[in-house]
């Protein structure tokens, strides 16, 4: 009796963030949204500074014994710090560490003052000196869209200055970590939106529509410094997901139970257009465009699950599906573009709508992928293990139960038998050429048998009796003919040669 698949199910609510805000979460977050992950990032941070203020207070108390205790002991020798500076002295420790923790939580007081700009339609800002070297036509033609988007807007001017100052002090803070750059650019659009709520009065599209606007402007801007920092591990997460997904390069369809019959034409053109598209979103630069294409991919996949099963596809027809196309396309920089979405992306557009459902179903995916196991496939860690090394590859016989667990399994099974087939006729063609060629060998034997029994009869034939030579007087000219067609051997059947008549005058 054979095993029972196992399968691939994923409940919607694993989806869903996990302090039950009903937002999606994520793995990058611990499975939080963002705003649950900001608010428990800030109790963190915050617990951090009180736990250090409270170390900073008893290593003070301490030195102040300790110092309490030396004066005790040098009571008849003249002091030689005076209390008053001790305590001036550790007045200005404390406030240094004050503002030593405030500057590490706040925004680099490195960047120059910047000019006014002038926002007419004659104009474009001027970049500063470090920005201008990071500069491209991309940017450039973000910056002109920016402007021309912002306007007609009363707050436009006032909302591209903002947005060019943070995008050019963040060129001073490429040493942070991926984790700060990210919570800086967090708090300006939670700061812009919440500012944008208050002069719209509610007006929620509107807001959306200026912060996906700021979201192109300073991402495009920025992308060369914070996509895959040096600072972080996501190039070698990359390499270490790119190298897992070849070393699955057998995982085939049926293994998966994916709902996909690539038969049909229809299909087979929706599952290109979906590797197409995930494999393009590393060649965009905003967030959004990147959610983009992964929305496009998804509802390509959706397509032909709903073409090849003729009904609506579900969630646990569509996660088998996505994983299947990653696999077959192999997304370059998969974990650089899914940190980038992560951290840079619009909170807004991750925590809900179908780019937010769309994004943590591929990290879902992803996540599988590297926990990929033997049982996952409905194989034994033996099979799975000689398949990872390559030692084997694996082999799947035409069975009656293929066909119910996808209708790809009927297609399995006709190819297995299409491929017996063909070994039959191979086999089939090796003995016709055989017996060809014994056949091409007994003619040739058999023609040069009858070649030499022909030389045989034509060598013992003798020919028939000839006359004897003439004793007349043309006996001279009878024998020289006959002697003439005595040679003559082709001609053996011909009759006798004439003999003169001599006639007597």
């Amino acid at each position: 009796m054979m095993s029972q698949r196992r399968g691939i199910h994923l409940d919607q609510s694993e989806l869903l963030c996990k302090k039950g805000c009903g937002f999606y979460g994520n793995t990058g977050w611990q499975g939080l949204c963002s705003k649950c992950w900001r608010e428990e990032n800030q109790r963190e941070k915050q617990k951090q500074i009180q736990e250090d203020w409270a170390l900073a207070e008893r290593l003070q108390r301490e030195e102040e014994e300790a110092y309490a205790s030396r004066q005790q002991k040098t009571q008849s020798q003249p002091s030689i710090t005076p209390f008053s500076k001790f305590e001036e002295r550790k007045t200005k420790e404390k406030s240094s560490k004050v503002n030593t923790v405030t500057k590490f939580f706040s925004p680099s007081t490195k960047t120059p003052p910047k000019k006014d700009v002038a926002f007419d339609a004659h104009s474009s800002p001027s970049p500063s000196s470090s920005t201008s070297r990071h500069s491209s036509v991309d940017s450039d033609h973000a910056t002109r869209d920016f402007i021309d988007f912002l306007k007609p807007l009363k707050s436009g001017r006032e909302i591209f200055k903002q947005c060019r100052a943070f995008t050019e002090s963040m060129v001073y803070k490429r040493d942070m970590g991926a984790d700060e750059l990210s919570e800086c650019v967090q708090d300006f659009y939670q700061n812009l939106s919440d500012r944008l709520h208050t002069q719209s009065k509610g007006s929620s599209d509107h807001v959306e529509s200026v912060m996906d606007e700021v979201e192109k402007y300073m991402m495009t801007r920025l992308y060369k410094e914070v996509f895959c920092p040096e600072t972080t591990d996501d190039e070698k997460k990359d390499l270490a997901i790119q190298k897992r997904i070849r070393s699955l390069h057998w995982v085939t369809i049926e293994m998966l139970c994916v709902p996909v019959d690539e038969e049909i034409a229809a299909v087979s053109d929706s599952v290109v257009k979906a590797i197409t598209d995930v494999i393009e979103m590393d060649s965009k630069c905003v967030p959004k465009e990147k959610l983009a294409c992964i929305t496009r991919c998804s509802k390509h996949i959706f397509n032909a699950i709903n073409i090849s099963k003729k009904e609506a596809a579900s969630a646990d027809d569509f996660l088998p599906t996505l994983i299947y196309i990653v696999l077959k396309a192999n997304p370059p920089r998969l974990q650089s573009n899914i940190q980038y979405i992560t951290r840079f992306s619009n909170p807004s557009r991750l925590m809900t709508g179908e780019d937010g459902y769309y994004f943590t179903n591929l990290c879902c995916a992803v996540a599988f992928i590297e926990k990929l196991d033997g049982q996952s496939l409905n194989l034994s860690a033996e099979e799975f293990d000689l398949y990872m090394s390559g030692q084997a590859s694996p082999h799947w016989p035409p069975s009656s139960g293929a066909s119910s667990c996808s209708p790809g399994g009927a297609a399995l099974t006709q190819v297995h038998q299409r491929l017996d087939l063909l070994t039959g006729l191979g086999q089939r063609q090796d003995r016709v050429m055989e017996k060809a060629r014994k056949m091409e060998s007994d003619l040739i034997d058999w023609t040069d048998e009858v070649e030499q029994k022909v030389h045989s009869v034509l060598e013992s034939f003798s020919p028939e009796t000839q006359t004897p030579p003439a004793t007349t007087a043309g006996g001279t000219a009878s024998a020289a003919s006959s002697a003439i067609d005595s040679d003559n051997v082709e001609n053996e059947h011909l009759p006798p040669p004439l003999q003169p008549q001599v006639f007597a005058g």
